[in-house]
């Protein structure tokens, strides 16, 4: 069998995650039939807006054979037990504020009984937030308590997690990994790319340092100068500003006070006028980061709203101020060239969709990159699968806006049936008279569970009226027996399980989970 090649344009985060998962699912040491080569220069730095994960990273990570413990050290990374959203139901005032939140755990669900329609007939005015009725992780992160404890199997534990980390960090651990499994890396910078005058595909691809280069299959995994699969073979892009609308972000690092500050177990999402600011602890500073719509906000609006919520440090800091357009590629495969990452598409930070649509898209590659035939065979499915999943993650960040009833122009505008998709306003007219079900979705187009949207929409206070069917869910009494128990795991989780900060700690001095 012929051998094959794949150029991967581009470093960071997307570029090395792709070459290490392609390196292990293909065993590329013993594999002679394949060589991947990386070419990205060190001019040219990560994003890293974000800076966190979904749970399926724990996995990724697990796969291409990193160690939890040598990634929390090397990444300074900390555990994510979900996010809090603060203040996105109602505009705050001096005596009101309100948060939510969306936890990485299902809820509970046992005994034969779904708690959710148990919850939806108790009295909207006493009844537990839907997080807090429903999981023990609620009480856990509340308490900046570790979803795990030492002595714990690496990428396992009691609760779901994610991490957070430094994305720039995280980039150099996945290269190290992927070099060391035999991906070839050349330092250098694309001066342009040729393509076939017969077939439309790439010839080649030209560097400044090491002149022609050409490949079977090229990965553009170069970030929003798209340099391949835009810049090279013009695909389309399809934006979606009109469903979302921020398109700036304003990001810094803020040192700790204190090296012993205790660790938040979740990001926090914070709302204002204009967007959203996240606040993620990792294990040696705060990276905060104002999203907002500049049709909406100023620049120097942006600077105080961040001004305001950091207390004034982000004024002594270096801040990045990061334009970017919701939307996606619609055809990222094009003949020999597949984009990954931000090249494809970038919606927003909210819910780290950015990591795990790249994760996708690997395991995606690996699984569908044909050994013999044509190099586009997979293209048209592998479009396929990716545009319908870039847009039900839009369905899912328009939930999070959408059913605000907060009064500045930004929310009311979201609140605009006209923004929101048809398919999202189906759902919403569905989950009046029920709660959301696995049915509602196809997994493999989907990055979130039903239960994600459970969460968001009970935590926005969505309201599922099953008053006229309250006779259908006789057990009262043993679904409040339940919740009881959730609450009484819950204590005794919070109890048992360590300090975040602890852990952390315990990690980064050199404690391995066994």
């Amino acid at each position: 069998m012929a051998k094959r090649s794949i150029l991967i344009v581009g470093g960071g985060t997307a570029g090395w995650l792709t070459a290490a998962y392609l390196a292990r699912f293909f065993d590329l040491p013993r594999n002679p039939r394949l060589a991947i080569t990386l070419i990205a220069s060190d001019e040219i730095g990560s994003i890293g807006v974000g800076e966190g994960a979904f749970p399926t990273i724990r996995n990724t990570l697990q796969f291409i054979g990193i160690d939890e413990s040598a990634f929390v050290r090397a990444a300074s990374a900390t555990f994510k037990q979900g996010i809090r959203f603060d203040d996105w139901v109602h505009t705050p005032t001096a005596d009101r504020s309100s948060h939510y939140f969306h936890p990485f755990e299902a809820p509970y669900h046992g005994d034969g009984h779904s708690l959710v329609a148990y919850w939806l007939l108790q009295d909207e005015r006493t009844r537990r937030p839907f997080a807090e009725a429903m999981t023990i992780q609620n009480r856990v992160a509340e308490q900046r308590r570790a979803p795990k404890r030492r002595g714990e199997e690496a990428f396992g534990g009691p609760l779901n997690y994610a991490y957070h980390f430094d994305a720039v960090r995280l980039a150099g651990i996945l290269a190290e990994q992927a070099r060391a499994m035999g991906v070839r890396h050349l330092q250098g910078t694309l001066t342009g790319a040729a393509l076939d005058g017969e077939s439309g595909a790439i010839d080649h691809v030209t560097t400044a340092e090491h002149g022609r280069l050409s490949a079977d299959l090229y990965i553009d995994c170069s970030g929003f100068r798209a340099e391949l699969i835009r810049g090279a073979l013009d695909a389309p892009f399809h934006s979606v500003s009109d469903i979302l609308f921020t398109d700036r972000a304003l990001a810094c690092k803020i040192p700790y006070d204190r090296p012993e500050t205790p660790l938040e177990s979740y990001t926090i999402a914070a709302a204002h006028q204009a967007g959203w600011t996240w606040d993620i602890g990792l294990a040696g500073a705060r990276g905060v980061g104002c999203v907002y719509s500049s049709d909406h906000l100023s620049d120097d609006g942006a600077a105080d709203i961040l001004a305001a919520y950091s207390g004034g440090r982000s004024i002594d800091v270096e801040t990045r101020r990061i334009p970017f357009e919701a939307g996606y590629v619609t055809t990222p495969w094009v003949r020999n060239c597949v984009a990954v990452g931000l090249s494809g598409g970038f919606l927003e930070p909210l819910e780290s969709t950015g990591l795990v649509t790249i994760e996708t898209a690997a395991a995606m590659i690996a699984e569908m990159f044909p050994l013999g035939g044509p190099i586009h065979a997979p293209a048209r499915r592998f479009n396929e699968l990716m545009s319908a999943r870039y847009a039900n993650i839009v369905n899912f960040l328009k939930l999070h806006y959408c059913l605000s009833r907060r009064t500045e122009p930004f929310w009311r505008d979201n609140a605009d049936p006209a923004s929101i998709p048809a398919r999202l306003r189906e759902l919403l007219d569905e989950w009046r008279y029920r709660p959301p079900g696995r049915f509602d979705f196809i997994l493999d187009l989907e990055s979130f569970a039903f239960f994600n949207y459970q969460y968001i929409l009970y935590g926005m206070e969505y309201r599922t009226d099953l008053s006229p069917v309250r006779g259908e869910f006789p057990d009262v009494a043993e679904a409040e027996r339940i919740f009881a128990r959730i609450r009484s795991f819950g204590d005794q989780a919070a109890h048992e399980l360590p300090s975040h900060r602890a852990l952390i700690d315990q990690i980064n001095a050199g404690a391995a989970y066994a």
